[in-house]
């Protein structure tokens, strides 16, 4: 049994682990001149954080948590592979990041093969129970209930996270851990505890009105005078342990046929929900193929439905590529305008035809073929921001980002894995299922409450995204690998809501087109336009001046916080080069 003791008197022995790294791909698999500079991410407060680079060879594991980051070193330096590495972080980021890291959420997991070139992509999104209807988020006026589709047990989708992690350990892990090995570390994490600090500690204080709602969840991540954590307590969660230790233990079957099982369903029902045993019992993680594209002589592999991130990144990337990006400079308001084009085009064609590809005819194909890019490029103008009422008529509100978590791994062979799992929103729904420790998520919200109707992100949907019953709904996770003669160059994805798919795009265009290396790829400040509303979005890094030449290009700027943390690895002959984004405080980059 792994035991976390052992894993802290080893590390020093096989890990390095800092903060951020920064290497450059490598063109044609050949080294390009690398650059070791600093980079930086500026803050909304004008404070900048490091970003140092770091270069393994054995393996490397980025993640948003530091602990999580150790273990996945840890199952590598063992002999495990790249999946085995995912599964162990998987279940300790339920432990040691529990705003988004999770047992009652979902995901998406982007698997790379290197033996025998194999791409795989895991579907493990949460559904919506038998019960559902169209209108369960609606009002008796017929309007969309906000309340309903976010802070109720309505919220609540059959979770996928246990079976889709337990599947790919089944599928593709090297078969020399067992699935209670893999769990240990997470089960002493959670018995013996984390200490409260840093980011644990900030987004307690500012869940902490929700999180109060229950009291299941409030005898957890409140003292027993339901005062806040402050810092130097210590979070216990012998719950979660006992849970995590019976899914060792039994199986995935443990949480979707067992007692587990009915305290969801309980949990759920006393929310007004509608979720029942059978549809836990009913619930399948799915291994589906991904999408695929290529960018300037690269392979691009991504999520398919019902995650719109890797169809809308092949989309974008497709009418960028038309484009004379490098000659223009990284960051400069012209590549920057040409971008946001691309983007609003893409958001548009994600309201009107994205949904579950298992209930409604999605055009893949026709979405991230060449041809269709040609035809979107030809109404971008390179002088003046295009008016959205031009390309599709509706509207919506702005909307915010979300608590998901993206890690990327891979191992001495090759293997890779990307994989983004969420709660939605901040410690999901905020309620923990009976004495089980299992926070809930309030993945539902990313349904169409009705066409038109935007979600907590401001994105919205058609009828292609309407709830079902079983239907999962529309995603924005964008776990990409982007290849070069077959092998990884780029393992990548990030956190943030709507910002999700553009936050991904930046990094690869800043990566590919202007040959930035990796942590200087992650940490240039971003921007993001989603269609609805008709404002770009920047980080607080985009210049002043950068700003105002947007805003003489037609676009409406508005300033917005950072966006999520797009941790992420570059292959090089070099080595592997981790780099954990210090947009997340605690990240880490462990290589080996």
């Amino acid at each position: 049994m792994i035991r976390f003791a052992r894993l802290a008197s080893t590390t020093l022995l096989f890990v390095v682990a800092v903060a951020i790294a920064g290497a450059g791909l490598a063109r044609d698999r050949k080294s390009p001149a690398q650059k070791s500079d600093i980079a930086q991410v500026e803050t909304a407060r004008g404070k900048f954080v490091r970003i140092e680079p770091v270069v393994a060879h054995r393996g490397m594991v980025v993640t948003q948590e530091r602990q999580a980051s150790l273990i996945g070193a840890d199952i590598l330096a063992r002999g495990g592979n790249a999946v085995d590495a995912a599964v162990a972080v998987g279940f300790a980021l339920a432990v040691t990041l529990p705003k988004a890291g999770n047992l009652g959420g979902g995901g998406f997991m982007l698997v790379h093969l290197a033996k025998s070139h194999e791409n795989v992509a895991i579907d493990y999104r949460e559904t919506a129970p038998a019960a559902a209807t169209a209108d369960m988020f609606l009002d008796a006026g017929g309007n969309a209930d906000p309340n309903k589709s976010r802070y109720s047990g309505l919220a609540v989708g059959v979770p996928g996270t246990v079976a889709g992690l337990t599947l790919a350990l089944e599928k593709f892990g090297s078969g020399r851990f067992t699935l209670a090995e893999l769990i240990a570390p997470a089960v002493k994490l959670a018995r013996e505890g984390i200490p409260v600090e840093g980011d644990l500690l900030d987004s307690l204080l500012l869940a902490a009105p929700r999180l109060q709602r229950w009291p299941s969840t409030a005898a957890i991540f409140a003292k027993a005078d339901g005062t806040p954590w402050e810092e130097g307590d210590r979070l216990l969660q012998p719950q979660l342990a006992d849970t995590l230790e019976t899914i060792g233990r039994e199986g995935p079957r443990a949480f979707y046929h067992g007692p587990i099982a009915d305290k969801i369903v309980s949990a759920v029902r006393a929310a007004d929900g509608r979720m029942t045993r059978i549809d836990l019992e009913s619930y399948w993680a799915a291994i589906r193929e991904p999408v695929r594209g290529t960018y300037r002589g690269y392979d691009i592999v991504s999520m398919s439905p019902p995650s719109s991130g890797g169809i809308h990144l092949i989309e974008m990337l497709n009418i960028l590529e038309g484009f004379p990006l490098k000659s223009l400079g990284a960051g400069k308001p012209e590549a920057l305008h040409l971008m946001i084009e691309a983007m609003k085009l893409a958001y548009a064609d994600r309201a009107e035809y994205m949904g579950d590809r298992d209930r409604v005819e999605v055009p893949v194909e026709r979405l991230i073929s060449k041809a269709y890019a040609a035809e979107l490029r030809a109404g971008i103008n390179p002088d003046r921001a295009r008016p959205v009422e031009s390309i599709r008529p509706d509207s919506s509100a702005l909307g915010g980002g979300g608590n998901t978590t993206h890690f990327s791994i891979i191992d001495e062979f090759g293997n890779a894995v990307a994989n983004t799992t969420s709660l939605n929103f901040s410690y999901g729904v905020g309620l923990v299922a009976g004495d089980t420790g299992i926070l809930l998520n309030n993945t539902l919200d990313d349904f169409a409450a009705k066409p038109g109707a935007p979600n907590a992100f401001g994105l919205i949907g058609g009828s292609a995204n309407a709830p079902a019953p079983g239907k999962r709904p529309l995603s924005s996770m964008t776990p990409t690998i982007v290849l070069k003669d077959g092998a990884p160059v780029l393992i990548t994805g990030a956190p943030g809501g709507s910002r999700i798919i553009t936050t991904v795009l930046q990094v690869i265009v800043n990566s590919i087109d202007f040959d930035r290396p990796v942590a200087q790829a992650v940490a240039a400040p971003r921007v993001h336009h989603q269609w609805r509303p008709d404002a770009v979005l920047v980080e607080p890094g985009v210049p002043a001046a950068t700003r105002r030449a947007l805003e003489k290009l037609g676009h409406k700027v508005e300033a917005g916080p950072l966006f999520g943390a797009a941790n992420s690895i570059a292959v090089t002959p070099e080595g592997f080069v981790g780099a954990a984004d210090s947009r997340a405080a605690g990240a880490l980059a462990a290589g080996l």
